[in-house]
């Protein structure tokens, strides 16, 4: 079984980059690996580019890369109460090349964020979103707070957010069995 995890973020010190990385190394029955979108360059969309040069090689390679697994770690960062540009850009280009590129795949969705409302909006946009891209959303979770509740040599040390989270990992495991 192969899990893969991506964060909705291009920033080199993202937390929802480091919410993914930790969620993965919690999934010992499965081989897991991280994406970075930031791997996947690409031109803001347009119709007009993609009439004048079709559909971009990084995203069928991400598209490629996505649907080896079985099962999908995705964390979103919020900006402004939504999906962050970079994320925003590979799933309207994903959408062009493949409508339901997800495939049905399990997915355990997540958000991190510096405050005290964990990224709620973007998830709440997710939720609505995602299964037209194919998304079976199986686990939701909003990670507040993080430089609070969250450690590089520990993880996370929130003990009902550890319990959460350690819930939603395993209904998302217990759908891929």
């Amino acid at each position: 079984m192969k899990i893969i995890g991506f964060a909705g973020s291009n920033s080199k010190k993202s937390i929802n980059k480091q919410l993914v990385k930790y969620t993965l190394s919690q999934i010992t029955s499965a081989e897991t690996e991280a994406l970075d979108i930031t791997d996947y360059p690409l031109p803001i969309y347009g119709i007009d580019l993609e009439k004048e040069s079709g559909i971009p090689q990084a995203v069928h390679d991400f598209i490629d890369k996505v649907q080896t697994a079985d099962g999908l770690v995705i964390s979103l960062a919020e900006h402004n109460g939504s999906y962050t540009v970079a994320v925003k850009n590979l799933l309207d280009w994903c959408s062009r090349c493949e409508t339901g590129f997800f495939k049905n795949m399990p997915v355990l969705l997540m958000g991190a964020s510096p405050g005290g409302y964990g990224a709620k909006n973007v998830l709440g946009a997710a939720e609505k979103r995602f299964p037209k891209f194919g998304a079976q959303l199986i686990s939701i979770y909003s990670f507040p707070s993080f430089d609070d509740n969250f450690s590089k040599e520990n993880g996370i040390v929130a003990p009902e957010l550890k319990k959460e989270h350690d819930e939603a990992i395993r209904k998302f495991i217990d759908s891929l069995k």
